[in-house]
């Protein structure tokens, strides 16, 4: 049995290195895990990414408490999970903070700009390589397409698009089910999911009860966002924005990019930057006091689902695997969130690179940044040649720090 005491720190050491997104964290994991660790083969670390891989949340943390499940039960699968958000969302928490405080400054802009010209690089390669794993023929263009112009054009639900995606691929799949669990198993896990559902959602009413009407919508939101998360943070994001920006009016359009540029700074799963827009939130309304209330919320409305879904669903591993109605709707979501990735890449950089205006869907293009435009260009380049997340970051906030300099 795998003491607890290694768990620990070899997921605090995850924790704290969990740099550069899903692809490089899972990689991490791969290397902890299986090559140095040999706590998991590789077979079974695969099974178990393709199965966090079909779950709303982010995967990479989802892994690492599967991982944790496996070793120790539930106490490891805590551990994995807790380790390897709480780095992060410490180091958001503090981001914020400086953000709420310094972010009128034109040093600071200028550094944020460098920051944000990065990641618009880094979702255009994760846009790349999304695509090249998820569009394997027209069906997959199309439902890719549509899920595009929904959201960029008609502005339609994120997860009204997701469940289309979704029932259309179940229903172009046919296959035999496996075996249903046997009732004392089921029995067993239907406690499970009782106690987490309870957990999770209890905030709810209390917020209701003693009138926190702004901290009862961001844990209502929230709550509603962990649900339909599919597809990793960056498809979740152009909800998040559509949501948060044009519908509620908590944060405008370059705080919400701030936002995603901050969080692209930090250890852990860029879902973090959920944490962010909370925090931000409460500070506008409240200040800091108010500012903690809604980032503590925020985490717990965001990540407490992620440990329902592993401790519910883990032991059904191989039979969820073999579903193919399952897996078919998985595929067509997929494809929708190339669409939905698409939208946020244009959303941010129209946002980025010209000055925003409300009349159409396209800028003015005599409002082009030129400044913001060399910066992506940098970011780009430094991507071709491989340079990890953190440095691509700091050379980008740095040459954006220079350019403020020169004027």
């Amino acid at each position: 049995m795998t003491p607890l005491r290694d768990i620990f720190f070899s997921f605090a050491r995850i924790g704290l290195l969990s740099f550069g997104g899903p692809a490089a964290q899972i990689a991490l994991m791969h290397r902890t895990l299986v090559q140095e660790r040999k706590w998991l083969s590789e077979q079974h670390f695969l099974r178990a990414l393709s199965f966090c891989m079909l779950l709303p949340g982010p995967e990479a943390m989802q892994l690492a408490t599967y991982a944790g499940w496996r070793l120790r039960g539930t106490p490891g699968g805590l551990i994995a999970g807790c380790l390897f958000v709480l780095p992060g969302a410490i180091v958001i928490a503090c981001l914020a903070l400086a953000y709420a405080q310094f972010s009128a400054r034109p040093e600071t802009a200028a550094i944020l700009l460098g920051i944000k010209a990065s990641v618009i690089a880094i979702i255009g390669q994760a846009l790349y390589r999304l695509s090249r794993k998820a569009l394997h023929g027209k069906i997959d263009l199309v439902i890719a397409g549509l899920a595009f112009v929904g959201l960029f054009v008609f502005s339609l639900p994120f997860p009204l698009l997701m469940g289309l995606a979704a029932l259309w691929g179940a229903l172009r799949q046919t296959g035999q089910q496996t075996e249903i669990a046997p009732e004392d198993y089921k029995k067993t896990r239907l406690f499970t999911v009782i106690i987490w559902v309870v957990l999770w959602l209890t905030p709810l009413p209390v917020l209701w009860l003693s009138g926190q009407t702004l901290l009862f919508d961001l844990a209502a939101f929230f709550a509603k966002l962990a649900v339909v998360t599919f597809g990793g943070a960056y498809a979740v994001l152009a909800y998040m924005a559509q949501e948060v920006v044009e519908v509620r009016g908590w944060l405008t359009a370059p705080e919400m990019i701030d936002a995603l540029g901050l969080a692209e700074t930090s250890p852990g799963p860029l879902i973090l930057v959920t944490q962010f827009v909370g925090q931000l939130t409460g500070q506008a309304a409240g200040g800091t006091k108010m500012a903690l209330a809604a980032s503590a919320l925020t985490l717990w409305m965001t990540f407490v689902p992620c440990f329902l879904w592993i401790f519910a669903l883990a032991p059904h591993v191989e039979n969820l695997l073999q579903r193919p109605r399952l897996q078919s709707a998985l595929s067509a979501i997929t494809a929708a969130v190339v669409g939905v990735i698409a939208n946020l890449s244009l959303w941010f950089g129209l946002n980025v690179l010209f000055t925003p205006h409300s009349d159409g869907l396209l800028p003015d293009l005599a409002t082009l940044r030129l400044d913001a435009l060399a910066l992506v260009v940098l970011g780009a380049m430094l991507l071709r040649f491989k340079t990890s997340v953190p440095l691509l970051l700091a050379i980008c906030a740095a040459a954006g720090w220079g350019l403020g300099q020169a004027g």
